[in-house]
Order: C-alpha cells, then structure tokens, then sequence
C-alpha cells in the first residue's frame, strides 16, 4: 500500500513536469510563428510581443508552480482528505 501511493505521488510530479514542458513547447513554437508573421506582414509595428508576455507570465507561473512550489499537491491532499472525512460523516 505504502508503494503504491509513492508511486502515485511520483506519477503525479512526472505528469505535473512533462505537461510544463508540453506548454513549453507549444508556446516557443507558436510565438515563433507569431514573430515570423508579425516580421512578414507589417514590420512597422511589432505587435507579437503582447502575445509573447501574457502567454509568457502563463508559462512562468506553470512554472513555479510545478518546481519552484511544488507542495501545493500537499495542501491539495489534505483539503482532500478532509473532504473525505465530511462525507464519512455524512453518509452515517
């Protein structure tokens, strides 16, 4: 049992850390596209940098979240487990 819910737990950081890096991806492909299309159609102004920055402040908090603050799945155990404990409570 006790494996079984480290297992879990690693599971959860490993999907937590591949989906930054999907979101990652995708945003460095996309604001590529966004920089060649800003760049081929009206080099006056450079309107790509709005998108660049709000989707960047996304992926930074992405970020933090998941390797800088990474006890948040903690607080979501508990507030779990208490959940559980009020419906126990309940059902009797």
């Amino acid at each position: 049992m006790e494996n079984q819910e480290a297992f879990n737990k690693a599971k959860k950081k490993v999907e937590a850390k591949i989906g930054f890096y999907i979101h990652l991806g995708i945003y460095v492909v996309v604001n590529i596209m966004l920089v060649a299309i800003n760049l081929l159609t009206s080099s006056q102004y450079f309107w790509f940098k709005w998108p660049l920055i709000g989707w960047g402040i996304g992926v930074l908090l992405h970020g933090l979240g998941v390797f800088a603050f990474p006890g948040e799945s903690a607080i979501k155990e508990r507030m779990i487990k208490r959940e559980m404990k009020k419906a126990g409570r309940k059902k009797h």
